[in-house]
């Protein structure tokens, strides 16, 4: 199989964008090993996963903006983290309306 590629700075930059039904949030709550609570942009809060690929790779904390995309079934309640923006990206989006709540005005509950 060989070696896996690593992410180099030059894709670290570009930003990546929702499609389909991918959506963005706000990570809520930590609950272990690899569940999060996420606030989602269009009003759900989500149980989510970290993808395998993504596991060791890249750590998540609260108040973290992701890349969600939900599951087909359990559409509204679980969904798989795809992607963690960085601080600049997240503002990035913020400026460019994808973004539409603040990163502070979230509760846990």
């Amino acid at each position: 199989m060989g070696k896996k590629k690593v992410l180099s700075e030059e894709m670290l930059r570009r930003l990546v964008l929702p499609a389909g039904d991918q959506v963005l949030g706000i990570v809520t709550q930590m609950l272990g090993y690899d569940r999060l609570r996420v606030k989602c942009t269009d009003g759900h809060n989500r149980l989510c996963r970290i993808r395998g690929k993504m596991k060791r790779r890249v750590w998540i904390r609260v108040n973290d903006v992701v890349l969600v995309d939900p599951w087909d079934f359990q559409f509204e309640v679980r969904g798989d983290i795809v992607w963690r923006y960085t601080k600049g990206q997240a503002e990035s989006l913020k400026a460019k309306g994808y973004l539409k709540f603040q990163r502070g005005d979230l509760t846990s509950g």
